[in-house]
């Protein structure tokens, strides 16, 4: 476990918030990056995937930036530019 690891985890155990912010950044942050891993797996780029969704590549750069309050129809016309599919699922809220 590196250093960082054991820092996140001490400070979930004595700081709640910490921890909820934590998990709720990593999320956001999780989406973003597995857009942008599927995009990339897909052989597109940012500018490509904007032209298929009639958008700017701004617009794709936030979305895999910032991922965070994206409308569902959003993310679903997004993994259809490069032919995926959206799939949902509901987890059990980590523990810290």
């Amino acid at each position: 476990m590196s250093d960082l690891d054991a820092y996140v985890r001490q400070r979930k155990k004595v700081d709640p918030e910490f921890a909820h912010d934590f998990e709720s950044g990593y999320q956001k942050f999780k989406i973003g990056a597995m857009l942008k891993l599927a995009r990339e797996d897909a052989g597109l780029t940012q500018e490509q995937v904007a032209q298929k969704l009639k958008t700017k590549k701004s617009a794709i750069s936030r979305i895999e930036n910032h991922a965070e309050d994206i409308p569902l129809s959003t993310l679903e016309t997004y993994a259809r530019a490069f032919g995926k599919t959206l799939k949902l699922e509901l987890l059990d809220s980590p523990r810290a």
